[in-house]
């Protein structure tokens, strides 16, 4: 019996869960899964994580908590209590995401990130099992250096450019989630064009960041993401991580062809171009000199950020 595409890409890829679906993780076990404010968000709205978001107003509201301390006590919880069940389910990691608006704010990440550290410290996980979201922001960034050295370790997202992957290496930071299909519609809608397979430039951007990681060998775990088709995920089969959606490991499942790595160490060591090392100059230059990064990276903060405050206006509602 051929092996499905999904089990041969487990062979030499980390498939992680895109989803804040429990059931969709129990059909394809994943190793890790990944969150974020709208995959939580669309998942607390369904009757059957109610309970969840119940619990967390429940222990929170005798907390002497009011107003806007209250319900970001709660959503944190929120956030928390859905990692516990994640982390029930898969026997890796799970990324829990820090809110979005502290995406230009050190300090406040700092704080953000050992809160919720300290949460799932208490439910009796260890931080290895847990990776920190934060926006690839140099700020973001700049936090996820300090985290690291603390031994919290960081999952950074919104990640479109090159220098953005150079800055969080260079950081020593622990895995990193280039988005490959907003990279694609960005292109798509500035020229109209389709990109099928190694033309499509998300899938460019991950191979160039991974040949780079390897040929200089930076620990940094490069996480493939936010897939619009399988082709993009077959053309970076290899790659350290991919978080795919349900649907399309769905697809992988029902598919026998066979797939082959092309992504590998090997192939890394043969890559061109030199070493690179940014400071803030540099890399808020770099940023700026890239349409797509600038246009996408803001937009992911401004649409998660909104979630968060879609998610407050649920635990509003429900706290009456």
């Amino acid at each position: 019996m051929s092996l499905s595409q999904l089990d041969q890409l487990k062979q030499f890829t980390t498939v992680v869960a895109d989803t804040g679906d429990f059931e969709s993780m129990q059909i394809y076990h994943p190793r890790d899964a990944t969150t974020n404010p709208s995959l939580i968000l669309q998942a607390a709205s369904q009757p059957q994580y109610r309970p969840l978001v119940e619990q967390a107003i429940a222990g929170l509201k005798p907390s002497g908590l009011a107003g806007a301390a209250l319900t970001a006590a709660i959503i944190d919880r929120i956030l928390v209590l859905f990692g516990l069940e994640i982390l029930k389910i898969v026997p890796g990691r799970v990324s829990t995401e820090v809110d979005a608006r502290l995406s230009f704010d050190t300090a406040g990440t700092l704080v953000k990130a050992r809160e919720l550290i300290a949460a799932y410290e208490a439910a009796g996980h260890s931080r290895e099992r847990i990776l920190i979201k934060i926006a690839a922001t140099w700020e973001g960034i700049k936090a996820a250096e300090v985290l690291e050295k603390e031994g919290i370790h960081c999952n950074l997202t919104l990640l479109f450019s090159f220098g953005q992957a150079v800055a969080c290496a260079e950081a020593g930071v622990q895995l990193i989630s280039p988005f490959v299909g907003r990279i694609l519609d960005w292109h798509k809608a500035a020229t109209g064009k389709d990109y099928p397979g190694a033309q499509d430039p998300g899938v460019q951007s991950v191979r160039a960041i991974y040949n780079y990681y390897k040929k200089f060998g930076y620990r940094t775990e490069v996480m493939g993401a936010s897939f619009r088709n399988k082709g993009e995920i077959l053309a970076l089969a290899g790659c350290d991580l991919l978080t795919i959606s349900p649907s399309l490991l769905g697809e992988l499942q029902a598919c026998d062809e066979p797939l082959v790595a092309q992504l590998t160490p090997a192939g890394a060591a043969l890559s061109d171009g030199p070493q690179l090392h940014l400071d803030e100059k540099a890399f808020r230059y770099a940023l700026n000199e890239d349409a797509m990064a600038t246009e996408k990276t803001a937009q992911g903060i401004r649409n998660f950020a909104a979630d968060i405050v879609k998610l407050e206006a649920l635990v509003g509602s429900m706290l009456g």
